[in-house]
């Protein structure tokens, strides 16, 4: 299973062919995504409207979440934080949100933002995919 970052959702849904999106458009048709509710919850907040969010809920409901716990959040917290006290501030708690849900659940982030790289640097149990 592979969790997939927003940043990788956002250019597939644009049609774009970056690599981390060649990677989806091949694992999409292997059935090995998984998402994490706050991706659902960031996708969504980028509907133009009425329709487009009835599509995206309907398309993204469909596709298999790793639910957080308590547990989850307070260890994401901590990345954060582990983060920080290394010299680097991620741009959004989520992506700490996101790396913890792939730790806990041992499945691969596929993304495409800077910030995971950094991420993993801090917390080498990350597993990024990579082409």
């Amino acid at each position: 299973m592979i969790l997939v970052d927003t940043s990788v959702w956002i250019d597939w849904l644009r049609q774009g062919t970056r690599p981390a999106t060649r990677i989806l458009d091949r694992m999409i048709d292997e059935g090995e995504i998984v998402l994490a509710p706050v991706v659902v919850q960031e996708l969504l907040q980028g509907a133009r409207g009425e329709a487009q969010l009835a599509e995206l809920r309907a398309y993204f409901e469909r596709l298999p979440q790793l639910m957080p716990n308590g547990k989850t959040y307070a260890e994401a917290g901590a990345l954060y934080a582990r983060c920080r006290w290394a010299g680097f501030t991620p741009r959004s708690p989520h992506d700490c949100l996101i790396a913890q849900l792939a730790l806990e659940h041992g499945v691969q982030l596929l993304h495409d933002d800077r910030d995971f790289e950094a991420i993993a640097g801090v917390e080498t149990r990350l597993v990024l995919m990579r082409e």
